[in-house]
């Protein structure tokens, strides 16, 4: 038989691996960061693009998008080419998906501390943004199936299919959740109001941990563990179930994060039974990963690569445990907007995902440079510290949030609440917060040392930008050919498109099932007669409420349990959100629920718990918004943001559209005349007005800041209804 000769593309992979580490120390950097502003919340005071509302995105995108990405690319890129025994179809599409991806990255960097967010979770980048994610992903989608077609081997491994169904489905999630009405070069408005999106966006935000950060990941797991311990995957069987189980019971999972909200019931209940059926198939392909080490225990015990994978593999098992467990409605009312998720989140990302890529960057840095790793001991070391770093942070955070729910929920004898005072469980869990500070800080000392440790080796070897490689060219059969022995799953596996297609299939059931009834049958979502659209200033105010990322720590969802309602108010109905784009229920109370906060406390409370928080809240952990007053209130675009409304189904009348300045001054107004009614305010407000005209520097009356905008906003949640005027327009 005839070989042929070519060239694997190994400076594609080395870039993106290079990019995963420095993105990973910058992503947990950030992470860091705001794991000591909970500790010391104004240690970055009146700097507003370090403030912990914009950070917080930072974070997880530069985590999931710029560390994860990056180690998906890399490992894809590299594995890819030698299982089809090809080069990538093309040089020219693998450089821009790789310098592409980058761009977004810094664009990401530059524009979400300025305030430029959607406030989705996981998708806060901005429309210029998302269309370039879409092009950059499709990209690599067509190098990666037009080098399947060109393939040199006929069956395709089981980690190429988890590439292809990860291809396909993050497209058709991110495409859909990012449906936006731009108003602006960095503001939109979702396309999707209130329970709708909520439903969109956890549909996305869901599967964007089960196809970004778990089914490539996966892929990469069938490759580099069986390579890493020399030894073939557990069972070919078992990874069939657990792939065709997995895709297509995830898809349907999403609603699990919107227990007991206003998102209907039926709609819930599908996502409980679904994450409870997840467990199997997840577990399948765990143990398919650990079973394939079966005879190399002891290799494990001296490499570090294998001990990076099996902590990582254990991890993904303990996540995909927790996952259902959390999804049953029991669990979920004493979990939700508690510090449990964040512990759970983490041990998916810090053990699966982290520990994953450590390991095969240790595996892949020597091989790449024809050298051995610079050190062993070091990497054992990083191995240890990660551990207790990942073990140290999570366990904190799951004492933190059993005590909030605890404490959120414990009533007197005569009915009261013992903790009515929100404050008093953030005052409980401050050393809990304290540790996972040190959690985080370990972890990100062991990646330093892997920076260092793959340095040291990188020197030591030599560059090799094209191996070579030879291989027998693909034998064709015909369309309708069979091979001897072949079964049905084996036929399909030479069959990409097909494979591809069927994939497709099995991930759009679940959301068409979902979606389309929310989005379409109005029934579904009754609306309230007595809700009306926010006035111009408070839609000003709103967007200044997103762009702080106030959503972050605040929830705006009051659900039906005895000790919410006594705490906040009336439980959240569906048809309050109907005008609400984005939605912003929020998915950790750091700080109280504010959906009732409306007409609560007095502008000049706002005031002063916006300027500086403890002085209305003592022990308060929220950062002090100085900015607030010393900016200008931007309205200038109003007409622009409230002609979007119309368009997407709010009933602003063309008057008002017209009047929207003079409404926006008149209500402003009537807030700085509130502000006066407190002594304390006038005296400081003349104080600084006296010192501007002293100085000769311009002076902005308080009607004229953001403060007021805000405020606005903060005094209208939840006051469009009262319990005796629930008549929706639907009866």
């Amino acid at each position: 038989m005839e070989m042929q000769q070519f060239y694997y593309d190994q400076k594609i992979v080395k870039n993106f691996l290079y990019a995963t580490i420095f993105w990973g120390i910058i992503g947990m950097t950030v992470g860091l960061m705001l794991a000591f502003l909970f500790i010391f919340p104004n240690y970055m005071e009146g700097i507003s693009w370090l403030s912990f509302g914009r950070l917080r995105p930072l974070h997880t995108n530069a985590v999931i998008f710029a560390f994860v990405g990056n180690a998906i690319f890399a490992g894809v890129y590299y594995s890819l080419q030698r299982l089809l025994k090809t080069r990538m179809f093309s040089d020219l599409l693998s450089k821009i998906n790789f310098w592409g991806w980058q761009l977004i990255i810094v664009g990401a960097a530059i524009t979400l501390p300025l305030g430029y967010t959607s406030s989705k979770e996981y998708a806060e980048l901005e429309w210029p943004f998302d269309i370039a994610i879409a092009l950059i992903w499709v990209v690599f989608g067509i190098n990666m199936i037009a080098t399947i077609l060109k393939r040199r081997e006929r069956h395709l491994y089981v980690a190429i299919w988890f590439y292809l169904a990860t291809f396909v489905t993050v497209a058709v999630l991110h495409i859909f959740n990012s449906l936006a009405l731009p108003v602006g070069m960095f503001k939109s408005y979702s396309v999707y109001a209130g329970v709708q999106d909520a439903l969109v966006q956890w549909w996305y935000g869901h599967n964007a941990v089960a196809f970004f950060l778990t089914t490539p990941f996966l892929g990469l797991m069938y490759y580099f563990v069986p390579k890493a311990a020399n030894r073939p995957i557990y069972s070919y069987r078992l990874s069939i179930v657990h792939f065709w189980s997995l895709i297509f019971i995830y898809i349907w999972a999403g609603p699990h994060h919107l227990l007991y909200t206003a998102l209907p019931e039926w709609a819930q209940n599908l996502g409980v039974v679904f994450s409870v059926m997840l467990l199997m198939p997840s577990w399948g392909g765990m143990i398919n990963g650990l079973l394939t080490l079966r005879g190399a225990w002891d290799k494990v015990r001296i490499d570090p690569v294998l001990k990076f994978m099996v902590v990582a593999i254990t991890g993904y098992g303990m996540a995909t445990f927790e996952g259902p467990t959390l999804s049953i409605k029991g669990v979920n009312a004493i979990a939700h907007y508690t510090d449990w998720i964040v512990a759970h989140v983490h041990v998916g990302a810090l053990a699966w995902n982290g520990f994953l890529t450590f390991g095969m960057i240790y595996w892949l840095i020597p091989r790449m440079f024809k050298t051995k790793l610079y050190s062993l001991k070091l990497a054992n070391t990083h191995f240890w510290i990660g551990t207790l770093g990942i073990i140290l942070y999570a366990l904190p955070l799951y004492v933190a949030g059993f005590t909030q729910a605890l404490m959120w929920k414990d009533f007197n004898p005569d009915g009261t609440l013992v903790y009515g005072n929100f404050l008093e469980t953030v005052t409980q869990i401050m050393p809990m917060y304290t540790m996972r500070a040190i959690g985080g800080t370990l972890y990100i000392t062991g990646a330093i040392m892997m920076l260092f440790n793959v340095i040291k080796t990188i020197k030591a070897g030599s560059s090799v930008e094209d191996e070579f490689a030879e291989a027998p060219a693909l034998a064709k059969i015909s369309k309708r050919g069979k091979l001897v022995g072949e079964g049905w799953h084996a036929r399909l596996e030479r069959k990409p498109v097909q494979l591809t297609i069927f994939a497709t299939l099995a991930i759009l059931v679940g959301g068409i099932v979902q979606i389309v009834p929310t989005l379409m049958v109005e029934s579904n979502i009754p609306t309230i007669s007595s809700v009306k659209p926010y006035t111009p200033l408070e839609l000003v105010g709103r967007d200044l409420y997103i762009r702080e990322g106030c959503v972050g720590c605040h929830s705006q969802m009051v659900r039906p349990f005895r000790s919410e309602v006594e705490r906040y108010g009336e439980y959240s109905k569906a048809g309050e959100y109907v005008y609400d784009h984005p939605f912003l229920w929020g998915s950790k109370r750091t700080g109280p629920d504010l959906h009732r906060v409306g007409g609560k406390y007095s502008d000049s409370w706002h005031f002063k718990h916006l300027i500086d928080p403890s002085s209305t809240s003592p022990g308060s952990i929220m950062p002090k918004y100085p900015w607030l007053i010393e900016n200008a209130l931007y309205y200038d675009d109003i007409e622009t943001k409230m002609n979007a409304m119309i368009s997407l189904g709010v009933p602003y009348t063309q008057e008002e559209v017209e009047s929207a300045r003079e409404a926006i001054r008149t209500q402003a107004l009537a807030i700085e005349k509130n502000l006066y009614d407190d002594p304390t305010f006038v005296e400081s407000y003349e104080a600084d007005k006296a010192a501007a005209e002293a100085n000769n520097e311009a002076f902005l009356e308080m009607n004229e800041r953001e403060i007021v905008a805000l405020i606005a906003y903060l005094q209208r949640l939840g006051t469009d209804i009262k319990v005796k005027d629930l008549t929706t327009s639907n009866e």
